[in-house]
């Protein structure tokens, strides 16, 4: 019987993704690694008595809808009180495991996607129509809610008051409290009005802890010899690319459509990795990092080790939260089994 012939990784740069509307509410569903999330398979660090009770909080949070008149499920709350809840926390403590648990213990009609999954939603649609499709959801999950320009302020804070004055329940994850969004990225003063109007939807809870894929070890990025060799070995649909190959083409696809862009890949090679000159590309990569992970798409990466690539004087500006995040995960598919 003959050997297997390996399947020789294609290119990155080859992938042009289209992303209907409809396709992009299909996807608002906790990424796969999170498909069979629950409470129970939460593992508190007793450590952070927070994180328990983060959970107690949802279940509550939970236990609370009961079904209304028309079928849908409303809230026992009063009309002014918040409607929803919000996770602030670190890197790495369960944030996003809990609002996944909640999705899946939640009734009726419901949607989970990140933030920049939900803008993008509303740029393919216009804001009006994706009311109206959003309008009647129980519950619609924010991750990673992030708010880097005065536009998108307003938006969100127009969507989720929109959606939560006609009882949807709003429920959010992010590593920067409600009141605190926007600080070192734009005048957040000019601003205050739209974010306590945000803020005013939540109830806020604090996850404190240690960023669990981090937690056993000083873990870096690995740096492969051989990242052809690497995504050979890992088998399966892959691509091999320089790195500034890649950085040039998520320039010309919308950062809505990196989801598609990675859609069925086991790895990803890169070569030539080297630290980011610019921010504009450096934040990119960090969303198309986010969705490598929802995915689980391993990295094998020739050259700077990827936990390297933001530069200081990046890490010390205001968006050092988004790039620690991407590090907490380079880490994490680098290394992966």
């Amino acid at each position: 019987m003959s050997a297997e012939v390996p399947v020789k990784p294609g290119r990155l740069v080859d992938r042009s993704p289209e992303l209907s509307g409809a396709q992009m509410v299909a996807q608002l569903v906790p990424p796969r690694q999170f498909a069979s999330a629950t409470l129970d398979s939460y593992r508190p660090d007793r450590d952070y008595p927070t994180q328990g009770a983060a959970v107690a909080a949802i279940r509550n949070f939970v236990a609370e809808w009961t079904p209304g008149k028309s079928g849908i499920f409303g809230r026992k709350r009063t009309p002014d009180g918040p409607s929803g809840i919000y996770l602030d926390g670190g890197f790495g403590v369960g944030k996003t495991h809990l609002l996944a648990a909640l999705w899946h213990a939640a009734p009726g009609r419901k949607y989970f996607g990140t933030f920049i999954e939900y803008t993008a939603l509303v740029g393919a649609l216009g804001y009006a129509a994706s009311v109206a499709l959003l309008k009647g959801a129980s519950l619609v999950c924010i991750d990673e809610f992030e708010l880097d320009d005065p536009g998108d302020t307003r938006l969100m804070a127009r969507l989720l008051g929109a959606l939560a004055d006609t009882g949807t329940r709003i429920a959010a994850t992010s590593n920067t409290p409600p009141n605190a969004l926007g600080e070192g990225r734009f005048a957040a003063q000019d601003f205050l009005r739209e974010i306590d109007s945000l803020a005013a939807r939540f109830t806020i809870m604090r996850i404190d802890g240690l960023d669990y894929r981090r937690r056993d070890t000083d873990a870096h990025a690995k740096v492969s010899a051989d990242a052809a060799a690497d995504v050979e070995r890992i088998g399966g649909a892959t691509t091999l690319d320089r790195f500034d190959d890649v950085l040039t083409h998520l320039g010309s696809v919308h950062p809505s459509r990196y989801v598609t862009l990675v859609e069925g890949l086991s790895a990803v090679g890169l070569t030539g990795v080297h630290p980011f000159a610019n921010q504009t590309d450096a934040l990119r990569f960090v969303a198309f990092v986010d969705r490598l992970y929802d995915a689980q798409v391993r990295i094998a990466a020739e050259g700077t080790p990827l936990d390297e690539v933001f530069p200081e004087e990046m890490l010390a500006g205001g968006y050092r939260k988004k790039y620690l995040r991407a590090v907490s995960r380079l880490v994490a598919l680098t290394n992966a089994d």
